[in-house]
């Protein structure tokens, strides 16, 4: 008998055949998502890509950022297949960079993937930003094919173990399938403990298809350092009352606030904060002085830790108490920091301990144990309260505030101070700002109110331009619901511009906010005082309108600094992502931070040096025509 198929019966079996298909892939895809137990142990049959997957998402991973490419096509359907949300971005230093945002307002390791070669040179910016500034990332990194199966001039075929060592704490090379858990899980640990920062696990490609055994439970708590005998030490200097203490606190200590503001009660010490310490203690509590505590920094820091020789009541700080801080070129003002009579420096990096301050007591522990500790000694160490130092740190921070608030009038744009002040009224406390390299990030350093912690951030030890545009995508994914900001310059903006189309995209409500004056304002403020004039630093005009428009993101332009505070506020208030101009115009008053490095770089110039600049400026100022860029 012939057998004959018509194309309705054909279609028919054909779609029979691809429903049981379906069924069956559900099924299949319903018992492989069993490879992760609801204990957090990933075991059973998985193939690589599988075991990645599960043992991010039993280390709590809620989202990855970066780009697929041809090597990772399995992984990245796998993300899908298994449940873990992804964030395609349009460059992987964004990638990067808003894994980083998001670890600095979640206070959990952001998770990155990117392909070999080029994915890890373009996302080498971001992690040496969160290298540098201590900021826990992991890298998952695709590999060219290894052991049986290398062939060589393969594409990609850097040594992409080689080009992440120099910026991550620890970079992983896994040879199997088995070994991707255990890979993953030592990598989140290692940017968690100790001083945290970005890890990578390079994997080879073709292990993301292979299958292999796992087993891999999820590890307990990691030990913190702990040092009996220097915290004995320190707390022998802390308890004795003739001691004027301050204390200067880091990032270190930004999940140990209520602790730290307890101690800073019993010893009647004022605190400064590093840029990265902001918020760890409410800028709002009595004994909270600003960030910094030399020229570079808050008036109010630099009075009270200094002492005031023309004012009665106070002395200054004799012994410093450094906790969780590494004294970083850009906190110090370029080292310019004072040196006390007496330092404790305590930090879960012994290699930053006493590395730029003479110290006397090196403590090498966790910020929170530390704390807790001296906390139980709380009736050695106890003061009376001291009202005189109390009232006078309010006094300095009306006068701060004040100051911050004087000769903002322009006529035909916005001072930054102005809209930095303004940010700050309409954001809510539990609002994430997101400051970029600019020059006004050393003005919002000072005039922007940190009243909790994760809430304000800037990237301050590699100074990565345009790093706030993709770190504020970042921190809106991590923190659904919240107020989230971004201040920007027009020369950082087009470092990560097209960010915004992710933004657009996906509807993440991040406010973009770009000074615009056409310049490196920041680069003319360096080089007009050195060289007399400035030398590639004027930026083409743009059209920002048609930008937001081509990207699909809301618009809106703050020209004149009349009603600031209304146009703010309406900015914030637009659903979805929006794109804010601001056109600046600059005022004649002084960036503390500036002008403290200006000194102090001349101040360590040589005779020769000066008088080779000074004869140089002296000859261009007879010449009358502007050679400027």
């Amino acid at each position: 008998m012939e057998f004959r198929l018509n194309r309705r019966d054909w279609i028919q079996s054909t779609a029979l055949l691809t429903g049981a298909a379906a069924v069956s892939t559900t099924q299949s895809a319903s018992a492989e998502i069993h490879g992760l137990r609801a204990d957090g142990t990933v075991t059973g049959s998985l193939t690589g890509a599988m075991a990645v997957v599960d043992t991010l998402r039993s280390e709590g991973v809620r989202c990855v950022f970066g780009i697929p490419g041809a090597q990772e096509n399995e992984l990245w359907d796998t993300f899908k297949q298994r449940g873990l949300d992804y964030l395609l971005v349009t460059h992987e230093f964004s990638a990067s960079c808003m894994a980083d945002g998001y670890a600095r307002a979640s206070g959990q390791p952001g998770v990155l993937c990117v392909v070999p070669g080029p994915g890890v040179t373009n996302a080498m910016t971001g992690l040496g930003e969160a290298l540098l500034d201590s900021i826990p990332l992991v890298a998952i990194v695709g590999d060219i094919a290894r052991g049986e199966k290398y062939r060589p001039f393969q594409v990609h075929a850097l040594d992409q173990v080689a080009l992440l060592k120099p910026v991550t704490k620890a970079v992983y090379l896994v040879e199997s399938v088995e070994q991707i858990p255990d890979a993953i899980r030592t990598a989140f640990a290692q940017a968690k403990c100790g001083e945290p920062g970005p890890v990578a696990v390079v994997i080879p490609w073709t292990l993301f298809i292979e299958k292999a055994g796992v087993h891999s439970p999820p590890r307990g708590p990691q030990p913190v350092p702990w040092d009996e005998a220097n915290f004995q030490a320190a707390l022998a200097i802390l308890r004795d009352p003739r001691r004027r203490v301050g204390i200067y606190a880091g990032l270190g200590c930004m999940d140990s606030g209520p602790t730290l503001a307890c101690v800073a009660e019993l010893l009647q010490a004022p605190v400064a904060t590093s840029v990265s310490g902001k918020g760890c203690i409410p800028e709002t509590h009595r004994l909270a002085v600003g960030w910094g505590y030399g020229a570079h920094a808050t008036r109010t820091a630099e009075k009270i830790f200094a002492g005031e020789p023309l004012h009665p009541f106070r002395s200054g700080v004799d012994t410093l108490l450094a906790i969780g801080v590494k004294f970083s070129e850009v906190s110090t003002g370029f080292y310019s920091n004072p040196q006390p009579k007496t330092v404790i420096h305590v930090d879960a990096n012994a290699c930053n301990l006493g590395q730029v301050l003479q110290t006397d007591v090196k403590v090498h522990a966790d910020a929170n144990v530390f704390l807790q500790r001296l906390l139980g000694c709380g009736e050695m160490i106890r003061r009376p309260t001291d009202e005189r130092l109390l009232n006078r740190i309010a006094t300095l921070k009306a006068d701060d505030a004040a100051e911050h608030a004087r000769d903002l009038r322009t006529d035909s744009g916005v001072e930054p101070t102005a809209l930095i002040l303004a940010l700050r009224r309409a954001i809510p406390a539990n609002g994430l700002f997101y400051v970029d390299v600019t020059v006004s990030e050393h003005t919002a350093a000072e005039a922007y109110t940190t009243c909790l912690p994760r809430t304000y951030f800037n990237p301050t030890d590699n100074q990565a331009m345009g790093w706030s545009i993709p770190a504020a995508i970042g921190g809106a994914v991590a923190c659904p619901g919240r107020v989230v900001a971004t201040l920007t310059g027009d020369g950082c903006f087009l470092m990560s511009a097209l960010e915004l189309s992710t933004a657009a995209r996906e509807q993440i409500p991040v406010k973009f906010f770009v000074l615009d004056d056409h310049t490196y304002h920041y680069m003319q403020l360096l080089q007009q005082p050195a060289y007399g004039r400035t030398t590639a630093t004027v930026l083409a005009k743009m059209d920002y309108c048609s930008l937001a428009r081509g990207l699909g993101i809301g618009y809106l332009e703050i020209h004149q600094p009349g009603n600031l505070d209304a146009q703010v506020r309406h900015a914030l208030a637009c659903p979805g992502p929006i794109l804010i101009r601001v056109r600046t115009q600059y005022t004649t008053r002084p960036v503390r931070w500036l002008e403290s490095v200006r000194g102090r770089f001349t101040d360590e110039l040589s005779t020769r040096q000066k008088a080779r600049f000074l004869a140089r400026i002296g000859a261009r100022s007879l010449h009358l025509r502007d050679r400027s860029d």
